[in-house]
């Protein structure tokens, strides 16, 4: 443990949906690497709820296959698994509720927090029956995974409905990519140092770039993903709030309102997308078969039992806000599934110089680019012009100066859910979603699945292992730009 890393207060953590993909992949391994650093005290519980048939000893079985897959260290192991409990419930049957309660009631004095690790179908009937068992007291905190609802409306039933149990102040709304050590870094970066904020406006930048790829299809998610779709899981929660956070104000301070102030008044401020400009400004695609990493692939629609679907796989769009600060730069955003690589990187394109001095002999002069990187080496790149070494006149070079944070820091960055998990066990919201940025998001939303859905289009094709729809490409084309290719 070191001085960065200090131990949090005891707590109980209750995973609904303990056996799903969430929590075996990234919560439970996120909790053992804190518990490893000596962040969780050893009278903290892990408690594990699904409906499956298990005991203890069955769940710290499932569990200890996981992390040792990931190369934990077995005795490490053995420890932590400890701290596991494990209770067979229905989130809609009465059955087993009782006995939860009295589990849960054996350590009053402990800071309790239920992560909602489930369909959203399930929130209000999970926050009810936690409400109806006096489990909602001041120490418990409530986490909703994303997607809330499938629109405005539904939406906000959940959240009004899941806010008369639990408190604005008792709700964590999770979005894992706020808590990924690059996009804390874009605070750093910008308000931490005098040389970029003066520049961060349309003064300065020509257009913003932000874009989300995976090479992954469904997996276990075929379900939950053709219900939604990218526009709804990774636009309008993740990628909106990565937009938010490059071009947000300076907030007064870091504290979680300010902060979060400042996001919800960009949210505000985009120029709607709806029936009268979708068709020029957005972009949905469909997966068909193809190559990732040289193996062939299969399609979106033969993944599906019923091989059948409208629902799109990638999505790029063109998105403006209207303030001051950025009147006319672009944000141009795009995500999908089975792209060419994994990737998730923020690209800030500042303007050329106004004149150039050199000669043509010299070569082109390129755009300044400020690139973020999120997933897989987060790090920092700046792109800038140089002159190439060596006689022979002047010839100029575009470079990198690049930071790995690994490389630099020589630690390992921890996942982003190492450092909000904890953050709900200290009560921390700042970098969890308030109802009204919720709400925001959706009323932008809303209008773009509203104009696809009049329109009936069919999502557009595109081989996996591509970059998507060729008319992702002229989107950005048609203004004079090009996607970034070089951030590798």
């Amino acid at each position: 443990m070191t001085a960065s890393s200090p131990p949090v207060d005891p707590f109980d953590l209750v995973i609904f949906g303990g056996t799903g993909d969430l929590a075996l992949r990234k919560l439970l391994p996120a909790l053992f690497h804190r518990f490893a650093e000596g962040q969780v005290p050893p009278s903290s519980r892990i408690i594990g709820v699904a409906r499956e048939g298990l005991d203890d000893a069955g769940y710290r079985a499932l569990v200890r296959d996981v992390l040792a897959d990931g190369g934990a260290v077995p005795e490490r192991i053995d420890t932590f698994l400890s701290q596991l409990n494990y209770l067979p419930l229905d989130a809609r049957k009465d059955e087993g509720w009782d006995a939860f309660a009295a589990l849960v009631n054996e350590q009053p004095e402990h800071v309790r927090v239920f992560y909602l690790s489930t369909s959203p179908e399930l929130f209000v009937d999970i926050c009810n029956r936690l409400g109806a068992q006096g489990l909602n007291g001041p120490n418990a905190r409530v986490v909703l995974e994303k997607p809330i609802g499938r629109d405005l409306a539904s939406a906000m039933r959940i959240i009004e409905a899941v806010g008369r149990v639990f408190s604005e102040a008792q709700t964590f709304r999770i979005d894992h990519y706020l808590g990924k050590e690059t996009v804390q870094n874009l605070l750093a970066l910008r308000f931490g140092n005098a040389l970029f904020e003066p520049l961060w406006n349309a003064g300065h930048i020509d257009h913003v770039q932000i874009t989300v790829a995976e090479t992954l299809g469904l997996g276990r998610r075929a379900g939950y993903y053709d219900h939604a779709g990218a526009l709804r899981d990774m636009v309008q929660n993740h990628m909106l709030q990565l937009l938010c956070m490059v071009a947000m104000e300076p907030p007064a301070s870091l504290s979680p309102d300010a902060v979060r102030d400042e996001k919800l008044k960009v949210l505000h401020a985009l120029k709607p997308i709806d029936m009268r400009n979708a068709s020029q400004l957005t972009v949905r695609g469909q997966y068909k078969a193809g190559a990732i990493d040289g193996e062939r692939v299969p399609g979106y629609l033969e993944e599906l039992e019923n091989g059948q679907s409208n629902t799109e796989t990638f999505v790029a769009l063109k998105a403006e806000i209207a303030n001051w600060r950025w009147a006319g730069v672009p944000f141009y955003l795009r995500t999908g599934k089975r792209l060419a690589t994994r990737l998730s990187e923020i690209v800030v394109a500042f303007k050329s110089v106004p004149h150039s001095i050199f000669d043509a002999s010299a070569g082109p002069l390129a755009h300044n680019r400020l690139v973020l990187r999120l997933q897989p080496d987060e790090g920092v790149k700046l792109w800038l012009t140089i002159k190439h070494p060596g006689p022979g006149g002047l010839r100029l070079r575009h470079v990198p100066l690049d930071m790995s944070f690994v490389e630099a820091f020589g630690v390992q960055q921890p996942d982003a859910y190492e450092r909000l998990l904890l953050d709900v066990v200290r009560g921390n919201p700042t970098l969890f979603m308030r109802r009204d940025e919720v709400e925001a998001a959706w009323r932008w939303i809303d209008p773009i699945l509203g104009a696809w859905a009049a329109v009936g289009e069919p999502p557009r094709p595109y081989a996996a292992g591509s970059w998507g729809p060729s008319a992702a490409v002229a989107l950005i084309e048609r203004d004079g730009r090009t996607w970034n290719e070089d951030s590798e």
